[in-house]
């Protein structure tokens, strides 16, 4: 066997490993065109395959991750140490939980439910800057809850519902739409951003039809 290499074959072998190495550095610059083309709003990606959102996106989403809740009143919690899922959130602010506080908890309720099969890997959260026990559900518009508190009306009505507690100031911070027009709520992915707000009127399959599509392209 003749176990000379012509100098012709190194070159050609050299050219080769060059080429080789070469993948993974080009796949690399190539991803960061991407993402520098899709931060700057260049390149829709949803769009490109055919995917379209009915609630309105949060640019840039806001982290709620480390910020420290007071749960159900008492105990400081981290948002991080909740189970990691994702969340359909609901803000609520001052002493009563009137007629749009209780629709939204409502229809989150509707949409959770038809999740089906997916229903565990949603929870729902009510965000308030009031403790839950000081907050009166509003009487005109409670069917059998006149007068009762929004933690009792929680443990009837919306049973594993999970109620958080921040300052006015910081609540404002995190949901400033809400602040503006109440009539919205949020989704909150599992690593603790919000990354969409939902209309009340908007169509519930509609909102259904987003969270499948979150559900179906995220590994939590």
């Amino acid at each position: 066997m003749n176990d000379i290499v012509m100098p012709s074959q190194r070159r050609r072998a050299r050219l080769v490993l060059i080429l080789i190495a070469g993948i993974p550095l080009s796949m690399m610059l190539g991803a960061t065109v991407l993402w520098w083309a899709v931060d700057r709003g260049h390149v829709d990606i949803l769009g490109s395959v055919g995917t379209a959102n009915h609630g309105e996106l949060i640019d840039p989403p806001r982290s709620v991750s480390d910020v420290v809740f007071q749960h159900e009143g008492v105990a400081e919690t981290l948002w991080q140490d909740l189970p990691a899922k994702w969340r359909l959130l609901v803000v609520q602010r001052g002493e009563n939980c009137d007629a749009i506080c209780q629709q939204q908890l409502y229809q989150t309720r509707q949409i959770h439910l038809a999740l089906g099969k997916d229903f565990n890997r949603v929870g729902r959260i009510i965000v308030s800057d009031t403790a839950p026990k000081a907050v009166t559900v509003t009487p005109e518009a409670a069917q059998g809850g006149a007068g009762a508190s929004l933690s009792d009306w929680l443990s009837r009505e919306h049973a594993g519902m999970t109620a958080l507690t921040v300052p006015s100031e910081k609540l404002s911070t995190l949901a400033p739409e809400a602040l503006e027009s109440p009539a919205q709520w949020y989704v909150v992915d599992p690593a603790g951003w919000i990354m969409m707000r939902v209309s009340d009127d908007l169509y519930y399959k509609d909102v259904i039809s987003d969270l499948r599509f979150l559900l179906k392209n995220s590994g939590g």
